[in-house]
């Protein structure tokens, strides 16, 4: 403190003071608390690097800058090859280090004015503004590889680890950062193709296979905005008495052009675009209230079951076990009424969300059921580790009973475990009489194909169960 005149301070002054400081003090603290808010939303905790938001922003200001001043901008996006290898062997530890120890090496690699973000999991992007031409891009994309060259110290061992790498490059203009990003993500997968530790450019046959995909995903965006999918069902009978044991829900498409469409025709492109999240929701919730209202009006069916389809996309989105659980809620669906179908590879994927969301929708008391099994890896392990509740044969098997042994014994063989660990077995595809009697025979209780009834709308099902066709 100053005074203009010669005096003493006294109590009042130290006060004063007092106060002033803080005042002060409680104003340098909320603007650091501030500056730590903000660094936190624009940058990744574990590496510190720009997050996917900071890069979308400095993405927008160079594509306008590279228009004015003439020049170009290389947007590079690098996956980690076996990334998921490193977490299964090492831990999910290691995986932290991996991920902390390649940021620095990617930040020295690039020039001091490009921008290197981490994307999210094991993806990075690196945004190059004036790069002059595609030879300038390769020499930086061949310098980041390089970076990777020196063995990685994890848990005390060395790990050599690569990375593929996608390359766009862009001149400005009207072009949406949403759309670069996907290009050079798409090269990159094009690149894992090859193997690991290359790199693909985008280019005009890459430019014209995403345009050809754009198409259908608008139309999908489209159908579920305006509620053009529809779910059908497959019953599964019981074999002694062929009555109706429970449905199976299979969406379909009633496009305004093409007619009924398949899941063969549309699912594919659900899952690359992400859709097959609400329109998994569109199917559940659509499923739950049919199958309510068939357990209220039909005197057959208090004890018919449902099944859903759900993929690995799905099983991994944060909140599903929620979003199932609400819909049961408004459904009035018993949780035991419902079973979802999914994939061995699913329960094999090891990824902890997906394992959080089997556990989840079993203490919620849905059955899980293995669709297609057979066909992946069979295992043990996860058939006792997930308690699942049904093995659905896949059809190939039940095919192959009209044309030799292997099948008969492989079918045995799946009806046999089934039987020692407690689970049911519903065989796929049946569509002769002479596949009813071996199945029969072979120890099969429920079935499911087109000699009983292809997939139908829920009025037909409802009609069924009105005219007597009893659940088993």
């Amino acid at each position: 403190m100053y005074s203009s005149e010669r005096r003493s301070f006294n109590l009042d002054d130290a006060n004063f003071l007092q106060a002033v400081g803080h005042v002060l003090g409680t104003a340098i603290e909320r603007r650091r608390s501030e500056d730590r808010a903000r660094h936190e939303a624009l940058h990744d905790p574990l590496t510190g690097m720009p997050n996917r938001s900071l890069l979308r922003d400095r993405l927008e200001q160079a594509l306008v800058r590279c228009e004015r001043r003439g020049t170009q901008i290389a947007l590079l996006f690098l996956d980690i090859d076996n990334f998921k290898l490193v977490n299964d062997s090492l831990g999910h530890s290691a995986g932290d280090e991996l991920l902390q120890a390649v940021a620095p090496r990617l930040e020295e690699a690039v020039r001091p004015s490009d921008t290197v973000a981490r994307f999210g999991g094991d993806e990075f992007v690196v945004l190059a503004e004036d790069v002059e031409d595609e030879r300038a891009a390769r020499l930086l994309t061949e310098r980041i590889a390089a970076a990777f060259t020196s063995p990685f110290l994890l848990r005390g061992e060395s790990h050599v680890v690569s990375a593929s790498t996608g390359v766009v490059m862009c001149p400005g203009g009207e072009v949406y950062p949403e759309d670069l990003l996907r290009d050079a993500d798409a090269a990159m997968y094009r690149a894992k193709e090859r193997g690991r530790g290359h790199y693909e450019m985008f280019d005009d046959a890459m430019r014209a296979r995403v345009v050809g995909r754009l198409k259908p995903e608008n139309e999908l965006r489209r159908a579920l905005a305006e509620d053009e999918l529809v779910v059908h069902y497959q019953p599964y009978y019981s074999l002694a008495d062929q009555t109706i044991a429970g449905v199976e829900a299979l969406v379909r498409w009633r496009h305004p052009e093409r007619g009924l469409l398949l899941p063969g025709e549309f699912i594919p492109v659900a899952e690359e675009s992400g859709l097959i999240v609400p329109l998994g929701a569109v199917v559940m919730r659509q499923a739950c209230h049919d199958a309510s209202h068939w357990r209220g009006v039909c005197s057959e069916a208090p004890d018919l079951r449902l099944t859903v389809n759900l993929s690995a996309r799905q099983a991994a989105q944060p909140g599903l076990v929620d979003l199932v659980a609400a819909t049961l809620a408004d459904s009035g669906l018993e949780p035991s009424c419902l079973g979802v179908e999914i994939t061995e590879s699913v329960v094999m994927e090891e990824a902890t969300g997906q394992i959080e969301a089997l556990e989840g929708l079993r203490e919620l008391g849905l059955r899980l059921v293995v669709d297609d099994f057979g066909t992946g890896y069979s295992s043990l392990a996860y058939l006792s580790r997930f308690s699942l509740d049904v093995l659905k044969i896949d059809r190939s098997f039940v095919a192959g009973l009209d044309s030799g042994e292997s099948s008969e014994a492989i079918v045995a063989a799946i009806v046999g475990m089934a039987s020692a660990l407690g689970l049911s077995v519903i065989p796929e595809g049946i569509e002769t009489e002479a596949q009813l009697v071996k199945l029969t025979e072979l120890g099969c209780r429920l079935g499911q194909g087109f000699m009983f009834s292809p997939a139908v709308e829920a009025a037909e099902i409802e009609r069924m169960l009105s005219a007597g066709v009893a659940v088993a």
